[in-house]
């Protein structure tokens, strides 16, 4: 069978005739085109926020690399709303996409200066940055805007941690911990400083509290266990059996570089060097030392 329309008579003839009738007829004649719906600006917006949610969704979750995605669809959709470059930076953050983080918490600040969010935000990224004094001066800013963030105090300690100024570093996690109920990171850290300042006793209690919050954290455990062995041969035992429960949890706590990573001080790094010297915990070191990751942890999925 010839395929339809093979007869060119009838295009031909009729063609001239169709074109008479529209002239005749005043109508303009139109070029068909596809029709395409252009979205409407609340349509967008509430697009935006819903992938937004559902980016926040996924950072919980601790899936941050495909929360950052999601994240850059929202400020494509909402390119003026800050909350949605706040909310791309986070998730940067915890990918450890620190340079596309910065960009994105700069463009959130010249939309909303006044966000002290983005000022802490900007401020843990100078501390991942390895910008202590940086840090500090970012943090403190933003508590300007909102003197009762229990991260940003817990945030700034860390940064005088790292300048070596004890006392600040103290004051600054007693605050988080006064702001936030249960903020047991906070308390460990207090004990961190109060180790390094001598005060062993002071460290031990914080630890104590800290386990009561948090039975299960391998830092406050182990932490615990080697100021219990610098307090005396009495403790030994509870120390020893500490010792075992922290590195079953958690075995990279074997290693000095990551024990300094969480910044455990000179003394405390030391005691615990010690400790695992004991010959009966041969075995649990050993254990440890074969399943740590030096490289430290893993970073989120790619």
């Amino acid at each position: 069978m010839a395929p339809r329309w093979s007869r060119p008579d009838f295009r031909t003839a009729l063609l001239p005739a169709a074109l008479g009738l529209l002239l005749t007829a005043g109508l303009p004649a139109r070029a068909l085109v596809p029709y395409v719906y252009v979205p409407q600006r609340q349509e967008l917006e509430a697009a935006g926020l819903g992938i937004a949610q559902a980016a926040a969704r996924l950072l919980r979750l601790g899936q941050a690399r495909d929360a950052a995605r999601l994240a850059a669809l929202t400020v494509q959709l909402l390119p003026e709303d800050p909350r949605g470059w706040v909310l791309l930076a986070e998730a940067q953050l915890r990918s450890n996409q620190l340079e596309q983080a910065g960009i994105s918490l700069a463009k959130a600040k010249k939309l909303d200066p006044s966000n002290p969010g983005i000022w802490f935000a900007e401020g843990s990224l100078a501390l991942r940055a390895g910008k202590p004094n940086e840090a500090i001066g970012l943090l403190e800013q933003g508590l300007k805007l909102d003197k009762r963030n229990a991260g940003a105090y817990f945030d700034l300690g860390n940064a005088h941690i790292l300048l070596g100024q004890s006392g600040q570093a103290l004051a600054a996690f007693e605050r988080a911990s006064s702001l936030r109920k249960g903020f047991w990171e906070a308390l460990n850290n207090q004990g961190l400083v109060l180790f390094e300042q001598g005060n062993k006793k002071a460290a031990i209690s914080r630890w104590r509290e800290v386990l009561k919050i948090k039975p299960d954290a391998a830092e406050p455990t182990l932490a615990l266990a080697a100021s219990l062995f610098a307090n005396g041969p009495e403790n030994r035992s509870e120390a020893v059996e500490l010792v075992g429960k922290a590195l079953d949890t958690e075995p990279n706590y074997v290693l000095d570089s990551h024990q300094k990573d969480q910044l455990w001080g000179p003394k405390l790094r030391s005691t615990t060097a010690e400790l695992f010297k004991l010959a009966e915990l041969k075995p649990v070191v050993d254990r440890a030392l074969a399943n740590a990751s030096p490289e430290g942890e893993s970073s989120d999925e790619e």
